[in-house]
């Protein structure tokens, strides 16, 4: 993806852009500025359902994940994380924990979470792909652009860059 700077993007767009509300995520991976088409998942304390999506092809997407914001099991870890990099995933968003923070961080994919958690599993939750999902005073449409560096989150209709 072309080069970027989120601040440089509102100023341009403002009209076109929503800002996510400054909740706390933590930037994990390596990549510290990604964007792409936004691809959704809605899960709940359950891992498995991130690996089906991360195993498919990501090219110029950005997994968006609603996990209801748990602190109390990791949905994404080094071993997603990999399998997304090979997937050619821009980057992983997580309302919710990560585990193998060290791991995640010599990685070279884009990774936000509110928290960390040593712990993750599989629950067999209902969860959704491909739905509108809300966290941080934002819509996460399918289909729309989001992009992400240290100054903060935003989405768009359209692709900006």
């Amino acid at each position: 993806m072309k080069d970027f700077k989120v601040a440089d993007l509102c100023d341009d767009n403002l009209d076109k852009v929503t800002i996510a509300d400054a909740i706390g995520f933590n930037s994990y991976g390596s990549k510290k500025r990604f964007g792409g088409k936004i691809h959704t998942l809605k899960c709940f304390e359950d891992h498995s359902y991130v690996t089906k999506i991360a195993s498919t092809d990501g090219t110029g997407k950005v997994l968006v994940v609603d996990g209801g914001a748990s602190p109390r099991c990791a949905i994404v870890g080094d071993k997603i994380s990999s399998l997304a990099i090979k997937n050619n995933w821009e980057g992983i968003i997580v309302y919710g924990s990560i585990r193998d923070a060290a791991t995640i961080a010599t990685l070279n994919l884009g990774v936000l979470a509110l928290h960390v958690y040593p712990i993750s599993k599989t629950t067999s939750t209902d969860w959704e792909t491909q739905v509108e999902v809300t966290f941080a005073g934002t819509v996460f449409k399918p289909g729309h652009f989001v992009y992400v560096d240290e100054d903060g989150i935003i989405t768009s209709e359209n692709r900006l860059v």
